[in-house]
């Protein structure tokens, strides 16, 4: 299957179960994707997550419903995923800036149209990167739950978590413990296939020396062998990471014979002045070739 017939086999399952709880995995896996990587990709390609997506369609088919039809709020409250009258009318009245009320009454409502997948030339742009077969390695790291992946790459959460690690001393301790020799940096570690429904997790760390961890917060874990894509990402972060991922996902993945992978993504900053103009940091994606 082509990148872009996934795409919209995952638009069209996502469109068929608004009236039902969405299974995220099983959209992603339409497009043979795992939840975490076709989030994150969705959110890059369309700058909405694909919960505001389904929001934004229930919203605008309930809105018909109240125009259309002589079903009670209540109901279309339910159909629509919301418990309650009164959490349907907040959400209603904060997209379409009027009450049910008001919209069965023949008010102004907003449309929010289905998305589609249309095939347009774009590229022209080189990409450096190149493919790498590791063996499992440990990592020393500190972990934290993070939000699931946005439209925005460098969510708060994960930028918060860096500094706070910067100013209580947890990269200082981590750097103790380093094999810098195995992969050349500090590590953001995300780790995709442990995500659930609104968060996953993400580790601050480095390739692990074998020393004896006496710091509190640390632990020691074993990433898997993977095959990695390796990109090289230039530029002052966040913006040049976001422009790397972006195109990793829109002309990288769509040309090349290989898909997402699951398990891990690994950022290897190999300094901390990241507001330089000029750095350069890598983006590691676990890949498979297409079948």
């Amino acid at each position: 299957m082509d990148w872009i017939t996934g795409i919209q086999r995952a638009l069209d399952y996502t469109e068929a179960h608004l009236t039902e709880a969405i299974d995220y995995e099983q959209a992603a896996k339409q497009a043979c994707s795992s939840a975490f990587h076709f989030q994150r990709m969705f959110g890059m390609l369309c700058g909405f997550t694909l919960g505001d997506y389904i929001r934004m369609r229930r919203l605008t088919l309930a809105a018909c419903a109240l125009q259309q039809t002589d079903e009670k709020v209540i109901d279309i409250a339910m159909k629509y995923g919301y418990d309650t009258p009164e959490s349907f009318s907040r959400a209603f009245a904060r997209f379409h800036g009027i009450s049910p009320t008001d919209a069965r009454r023949g008010g102004t409502v907003k449309s929010f149209s289905r998305l589609s997948v249309k095939l347009i030339l774009t590229g022209g742009n080189t990409m450096d990167y190149r493919i790498v077969a590791k063996d499992a390695f440990p990592v020393i790291c500190r972990k934290k739950q993070v939000f699931k992946p946005q439209g925005d790459m460098a969510t708060a959460d994960i930028s918060a978590f860096w500094n706070e690690c910067g100013r209580n001393g947890t990269i200082e301790a981590i750097c103790k413990y380093a094999d810098f020799h195995l992969i050349d940096g500090l590590m953001g570690i995300c780790f995709s296939g442990e995500m659930d429904d609104s968060a996953f997790p993400y580790g601050i760390g480095a390739p692990y020396n074998g020393a004896e961890v006496k710091d509190e917060g640390l632990e020691v874990i074993e990433i898997p062998a993977h095959t990695y894509a390796v990109f090289t990402c230039k530029g002052k972060m966040p913006d040049a990471f976001q422009k790397t991922y972006q195109q990793i996902c829109t002309e990288f993945f769509p040309q090349s014979n290989y898909e997402y992978g699951s398990g891990v993504e690994l950022e290897v900053y190999p300094s901390a002045d990241v507001q330089n103009p000029d750095y350069t940091c890598e983006i590691w994606i676990a890949v498979k070739e297409k079948p």
